[in-house]
């Protein structure tokens, strides 16, 4: 499973730089339309990161795979195979208020599929196991979805407002979470 999903994943950060077209001039200038796509690119590139470190730690806790670990892992990545769209229609909309919208949608929809990939993977592993035990409070997997959601609102009024929450959860997520090493560590 754990291969799997880094195939995915490899895949849909492919198809995101696919997605962006090279400049037909030689100058600065010919950069410059880019930048709107290049900006999206980098964030969407460091949330597929954010979910592939997060998703990797995860699996590691993993004792047994159950057929419902099975399904809510695809839903996490049927969510997360979406981003190279919306990726590619903020950058090409530069950061218009739909566009932003639905990008914000596609990331609370992957915060929700990670949510419930956890609780498919507690619920086979046990109160006890290794990620209940990493989990604990879990203040950024509950602020995450919040965030998204007035991030949501927000692009229909201000874009750059939403985009700026998107930025802020996005750092909030890669102060690197030691959660489960330390887990891991303790049991050596």
């Amino acid at each position: 499973m754990e291969a799997f999903s880094d195939g995915v994943l490899a895949i849909i950060i492919t198809i995101m730089v696919l997605e962006i077209k090279v400049p037909h001039g030689t100058d600065m200038e010919a950069i410059k339309p880019l930048l709107p796509v290049i900006l999206s690119y980098v964030l969407s590139f460091i949330y597929i990161g954010i979910y592939w470190n997060n998703h990797h730690h995860m699996m590691h806790t993993v004792q047994k795979v159950s057929g419902g670990i099975l399904w809510a892992n695809l839903h996490l990545l049927f969510w997360l195979s979406l981003i190279p769209f919306v990726t590619g229609w903020v950058g090409e909309n530069h950061f218009a208020e739909l566009p932003m919208a639905l990008y914000g949608a596609v990331l609370l929809m992957a915060a929700i599929a990670y949510f419930i990939l956890q609780k498919s993977i507690l619920a086979t592993q046990g109160k006890d196991s290794i990620l209940a035990k990493a989990i604990g409070k879990d203040l950024k997997g509950k602020a995450s979805p919040i965030i998204y959601i007035v991030a949501v609102i927000a692009s229909f009024y201000y874009p750059w407002i939403a985009g700026s929450l998107y930025i802020l959860a996005a750092l909030m997520w890669l102060v690197p979470d030691k959660r489960i090493e330390i887990i891991f560590k303790e049991k050596e």
